[in-house]
């Protein structure tokens, strides 16, 4: 197969489903934008979206918010992070996680990240007893899901709150259950390269009321708390409605108006994901120098991207990346020093202070080469895509 050139974009998305497009219309030309704007007796579309998502993740509460950062600023506050607590999280992230525990005052700890991208369940041991922490931001960096059943206990046993961030895992599961159902908490994101697309958007799911209580009103409800779709007893809300500040961080009735009928096709899309990715992944098998990711027996992913590792030096792998972009591929590169359009490392954090050496999330991170799939890639496109990637 002789290919020259990729032609299509890694940022362009499919068009949204033309229910979501005349229903998005149709709130238009009501004018309710507010999630708030209802009459008496009406659910706002932001509400119905809110109890459509806590059935499909199955929890019992849900939070619509304005982005996956605010869900998890909103979740930390809730879940009791003070100015000045420990919050591990594991160190091969984006940069909205450390931002967003910046954000409440906390004092972050990054926990090692392994050869296979996922948390180094040795170093989170350690650094849980070095630090006496109480809580645990856990990100499923692109994707990749820790071995969740080992990480709960080791939270439980510590008394650490584990706050799960899905954003690249809305859908996924880890043995059958659905990512974000293993900790305290957990968000999601809808942002445009996610798994939703509402351009920004976020969720925050919980089973304990008073954590869902606590975020409504900290979200921006005032007294309007019982217009939510899926909150608890009113009774929650009467020993925090006014402990809690407003922080105004609410989606609009127009981003639930496009994100309901994707949830309803977001199986549907995730299979379709899953056929692209294995289709590149096996071209990529066999390769001298490229080396994929192993995925674990537990892990129902989400492929709507891909990591590989280049097994060259530097200097070969910018070379690479150029080569590959001169024929249409857009790949990022967690090994560069220095942070380029989403991608980072976490020694670019400096507004978190001095962090120690962690030597192997730098050699994880060293090859590491990732690339989008996004679904307007048919399955030819990336067959494509596997003989252009060769070196």
């Amino acid at each position: 197969m002789t290919v020259q050139r990729f032609s299509k974009s890694f940022t362009q998305q499919e068009a949204l489903p033309d229910a979501a497009i005349a229903r998005a219309v149709e709130i238009m030309r009501s004018g309710k934008l507010h999630r708030y704007n209802t009459g008496p007796g009406e659910q706002s579309e932001v509400a119905l979206l809110e109890a459509e998502y806590a059935h499909y993740q199955g929890a019992n509460y849900c939070l619509a918010c304005t982005s996956g950062g605010t869900a998890m600023q909103i979740g930390l506050r809730t879940a009791g992070v003070s100015a000045g607590d420990t919050v591990l999280a594991n160190a091969w992230t984006l940069a909205p996680v450390p931002g967003a525990m910046h954000a409440v005052g906390a004092k972050v700890v990054l926990v090692e990240t392994g050869d296979d991208l996922r948390i180094d369940i040795d170093d989170l041991i350690a650094q849980a007893d070095a630090t006496q922490a109480r809580f645990l931001l856990l990100s499923h960096m692109r994707g990749h899901i820790g071995d969740m059943e080992r990480i709960a206990q080791i939270c439980a046993a510590r008394d650490i709150t584990l706050i799960e961030d899905c954003a690249h895992t809305m859908g996924a599961r880890w043995n059958g259950v659905r990512s974000g159902n293993f900790g305290k908490l957990a968000c999601f994101s809808t942002q445009t390269y996610k798994h939703l697309n509402s351009g920004e958007g976020g969720f925050l799911t919980t089973n304990d009321p008073q954590i869902a209580a606590k975020a409504v009103i900290l979200s921006g409800s005032y007294m309007l708390y019982g217009r939510h779709g899926a909150i608890p007893a009113a009774q929650c809300f009467d020993a925090v409605k006014l402990e809690m500040p407003n922080c105004s961080s609410r989606m609009d009735n127009l981003r639930a108006a496009i994100l309901r009928p994707q949830l309803t096709g977001l199986d549907a899309n995730i299979a379709r994901w899953n056929q692209r990715y294995q289709i590149i992944e096996n071209g990529l098998q066999g390769s001298a120098d490229i080396a994929t990711i192993k995925r674990p027996a537990a892990e129902t992913m989400v492929g709507s991207s891909i990591q590989f590792r280049l097994k060259r030096p530097h200097s070969k792998i910018k070379a690479y990346i150029k080569r590959k972009l001169d024929v249409g591929i857009d790949l990022k590169w967690f090994g560069e020093a220095e942070p380029k359009a989403f991608t980072s490392r976490y020694d670019s954090w400096r507004y978190l202070g001095a962090t120690r050496d962690l030597p192997k999330t730098k050699a994880a991170l060293d090859q590491l080469l990732d690339m989008r799939i996004p679904l307007t890639f048919s399955e030819e496109d990336c067959q494509t895509l596997a003989v252009l990637l060769r070196p």
